[in-house]
């Protein structure tokens, strides 16, 4: 039995493994530093640039003037937030789960928080529209980048190559983008990046799998969590803390649960908030749902009427009683939906702690039918909103045309040496001297120390999604208008059919 706990303690203790890639990233020791090592991560991710952008990317209304709605900043702080809470909770017993980490009842919460704020980092503007933007200009480029590389005298990869390296952008994913981010875009004077731990780094990925091995089978595969240019950084990572692909931190687990319970309990709030529904048409539609109703879903509803009716008593108007009631309802629905992840997590805890467990933690979990009616509510008077679809398409449409002219640059310009950079199109010019000085830093770099490991094209690629993915909402239409009345005559063929 002993020798049994001894091991548990050992994989747990590996799951917080707080060293870092760079040589003497921890310090000489000397410093007054009193904070752990998983705590400095928090603060260094906090104060990093791209946190601040997230202020003026979407959550789900782009570009909405009512700062009651969150955009992507305030859901990361909020998920942040709950994912701290629910690590405290777990490490409050004097017997916890974690009591053989030392120092687990500060470094637990503080890598859930860590993480919660790190987790959409790396999505382009206008939300998941920007994704798609991305992954459909790639599509539609497939066969147009294929040939143009062969033509142009560019490695010829093998069409199998061609197709696996592909992937990585016609799979587009945020979270792949901020795992890029973190550890080779953020230059703090090296190539490490934020220079995170290894801890961090780890439970981060909630898709430890690269874009050619993505499966719907897991949770964790079901989408990619890495490119392929930073495929040897997360293998380093997932052996450091004693995993592999395809095997998710069980930090991971709780992140992704208190992300979910975050968008669908305050995407609602924020769909009454703008006056898309009102609270008492998430009442009739939950209780339409009778049938499908759980205990702790019942629970949720006949606390939220219950304060109603108590504020009715006070003679509030009709818009202040619709605020306050979706508050308190607000309130309720995450503390019993975090309190049911907890326990979930508990009573499964060895499928978390071995990263078999196919699912997500909500969805073996008493808050799934909460969840799922919550969405659903969404769905129905927030995502598919006229005044929504019509910004969406505002946003999917600025993206692919900025990629028409940022790929003109890229293509014309990346790799020549400045002589010969000097000699092209003034338009390419232009828009090449427009992409963030840092990220073609990290283009030349590539270009010069790896120049067999991945073919030219494949960094070009790179640095145009580090480039879009990195921008705000605001600033791409702001970009996107200063380059088309740039751009005169110059006409982009993106008609490529992809079948």
């Amino acid at each position: 039995m002993t020798e049994n706990i001894i091991k548990v303690n050992d994989r747990l203790r590996k799951f917080f493994e707080s060293g870092r890639r760079k040589p003497n990233g921890n310090g000489d020791g000397k410093s007054a530093e009193v904070r752990t090592e998983i705590e400095r991560d928090f603060d260094r991710i906090l104060f990093s640039t791209p946190v601040r952008r997230l202020a003026d990317k979407t959550q789900v209304f782009p570009l909405d003037k009512n700062d009651s709605v969150r955009n992507r900043l305030t859901h990361s702080y909020e998920v942040s937030n709950l994912a701290r809470s629910m690590g405290v909770a777990l490490t409050a017993e004097s017997d916890h789960l974690f009591k053989g980490i030392e120092k687990s009842q500060r470094d637990v919460p503080a890598l859930l928080g860590a993480i919660g704020l790190v987790h959409d980092l790396g999505n382009p503007p206008f939300g998941h529209q920007g994704e798609a933007a991305i992954q459909s200009w790639f599509i539609e480029r497939r066969s147009q980048l294929k040939k143009l590389f062969v033509k142009k005298g560019v490695e010829a990869d093998s069409s199998e190559e061609f197709e696996k390296l592909f992937r990585d952008f016609e799979l587009f994913e945020g979270n792949a983008q901020g795992f890029r981010l973190v550890t080779r875009l953020q230059i703090l004077g090296d190539e490490y990046g934020l220079d995170l731990t290894y801890a961090t780094l780890a439970a981060m990925m909630k898709y430890p799998v690269a874009s050619s091995e993505v499966s719907k089978s897991s949770a964790a595969s079901k989408k990619h969590g890495f490119f392929h240019s930073e495929a040897q950084i997360a293998d380093d990572v997932l052996k450091k803390v004693g995993l592999k692909r395809g095997c998710r931190h069980p930090m991971a687990y709780l992140m992704e649960a208190c992300d979910d319970i975050a968008y669908v309990v305050l995407d609602a709030e924020d769909s009454i908030k703008k006056g898309l529904a009102s609270f008492s048409d998430l009442m009739v539609f939950l209780d339409k749902h009778k049938q499908d109703m759980c205990p702790l879903t019942e629970r949720v509803v006949k606390q939220g009427l219950k304060k109603q009716d108590d504020y009715r008593k006070h003679g509030l108007s009709p818009a202040e009683l619709n605020d306050i009631s979706m508050q308190r309802f607000r309130v309720f629905a995450i503390s019993e939906m975090i309190h049911a992840a907890r326990v979930a997590f508990l009573k499964h805890k060895e499928s978390f702690f071995d990263g078999s467990q196919p699912k997500p933690l909500l969805e073996i979990s008493d808050a799934e039918t909460l969840r799922k009616a919550l969405k659903e509510f969404s769905l129905k008077h927030g995502y598919q909103h006229k005044s929504v679809l019509s910004i969406e398409l505002q946003g999917y449409n600025v993206i692919r045309n900025l990629m028409d002219m940022l790929w003109f640059g890229i293509d014309t310009m990346g790799g020549l040496p400045p002589a010969e950079q000097r000699k092209q199109h003034p338009f390419a010019r232009y828009v090449y001297n427009r992409i963030s000085e840092n990220y073609r830093r990290v283009f030349d770099t590539a270009l010069k120390e790896t120049p067999s490991k991945f073919p030219r094209w494949y960094f070009k690629c790179l640095l145009l999604t580090d480039m879009v993915s990195g921008m705000t909402d605001s600033y791409a239409i702001s970009l996107n208008d200063e380059l088309n009345n740039l751009k005169g005559s110059l006409r982009f063929d993106r008609s490529d059919k992809h079948k």
